[in-house]
């Protein structure tokens, strides 16, 4: 994709989107053995293929090159996959998946780039379809945050572990931990970061905004107050592991944390969930609860990162980021009327327009 042709990525969303979701028929899902209506499988399909195709023919962008130099480096066959990873100890899950990829498709990273972004579209959308009220408007949010390009043009490998963790959603939500458990720690194999959902699985559990999610809250609050402190605990608690050179590398030293701006962006849903908590409370819908809940660890370790480092604790959230879109459009349709509803629909669309021209243009300065 060129640099003049991001706009086409809010465009198809509107085109496509608003015909599909007009034209296309709605099919019965079961959430928690409640039956809800949502979109069909071949429109949603139709939607988010183009997506994945924009990632295959990505160029430059990010993390591409270097990923793409990964891939074409790996060993072509399994009896040398042993050898690969001996001298390759980070992560040994993604170098694993990109060489069974590999030993399928051959050398070719355009295709390998597809199959990855097929993958995490997937998941993307599986968890849109079945949570939402309001797929369109999740994955509006999920573009216009430009969440899409940061993750899946950018950060792929730690998107991928993302992705196996929306997975886990409903085995949490059932309080089946063991295959949760299971998920989480397969997703820690592609990237380490996914061990952060081992705790916050259990945090999340339970009513919005309850006790566990306020002790959260304090305990990041204490940890921007002695901000020293906490990073001397962090470089102990990672002394043995590979990132054991994390707050001593240059990386961390010269970084000034994440934006404010961006801050307060991401904490739309959890600030919007705050003042319609009593409509939260009412219904008591397990699925909104947890979702909430989710996009309160989203907003507070953000907060974190602006004081610590937005490149390392910055890249946290996502793993709870999708969740808050699931809970946006739920709280908006019942904390208003329905002609207020769709007045702040459309204000949350032109300030989600508003933060992806910022993103694009002042942040990233590539329209």
């Amino acid at each position: 994709m060129t640099l003049t042709n991001y706009w086409w990525l809010l465009i198809w969303l509107a085109v496509a989107g608003g015909f599909l979701a007009i034209a296309a028929s709605k099919k019965p899902v079961q959430v928690l053995g409640k039956t809800e209506y949502r979109w069909s499988w071949p429109a949603v399909i139709l939607l988010a293929c183009p997506y994945a195709v924009w990632c295959m023919n990505r160029r430059f962008i990010g993390d591409t090159e270097a990923y793409r130099k990964t891939f074409r480096g790996l060993p072509e066959s399994f009896s040398q996959l042993l050898v690969y990873l001996s001298e390759n100890t980070k992560d040994k899950g993604f170098t694993i998946l990109a060489t069974v990829i590999k030993s399928i498709i051959g050398n070719n990273d355009k295709l390998f780039f597809l199959v990855i972004a097929s993958f995490q579209l997937f998941c993307v959308v599986y968890f849109f379809r079945k949570y939402s009220t309001d797929f369109i408007l999740c994955m509006f949010m999920f573009v216009a945050s430009t969440d899409y390009l940061s993750w899946m043009f950018n950060g792929m490998r730690q998107f991928i572990a993302v992705s196996i963790v929306l997975l886990s959603f409903g085995f949490v939500l059932k309080k089946k931990y063991v295959p949760a458990i299971c998920l989480i720690l397969l997703a820690a194999t592609i990237h380490g970061s996914a061990l952060l959902m081992l705790p916050i699985i259990f945090v999340i559990q339970g009513k919005a905004w309850n006790k566990r999610t306020l002790f959260m809250m304090i305990g990041i609050g204490v940890a921007i107050l002695f901000i020293d402190q906490f990073t001397s605990i962090l470089d102990t608690m990672l002394a043995e592991t590979q990132y054991s050179d994390l707050i001593t590398n240059e990386i961390w030293t010269s970084d000034d944390g994440t934006n404010i701006f961006r801050v307060l962006f991401y904490s739309i849903p959890a600030g919007l969930s705050l003042v319609g908590k009593r409509y939260v409370d009412k219904e008591n819908s397990p699925v909104i609860n947890m979702c909430v809940n989710c996009s309160i660890c989203t907003s507070m370790i953000y907060l974190l990162s602006a004081f610590s480092s937005g490149i390392y604790i910055g890249r946290l959230p996502i793993y709870t980021t999708l969740q808050g879109y699931v809970a946006v459009p739920w709280l908006i349709d019942h904390m208003f009327t329905k002609e207020s509803a769709r007045l702040v629909k459309i204000a949350l669309v032109v300030g989600y327009l508003a933060f992806f021209y910022y993103q694009m243009h002042v942040a990233w300065g590539i329209l």
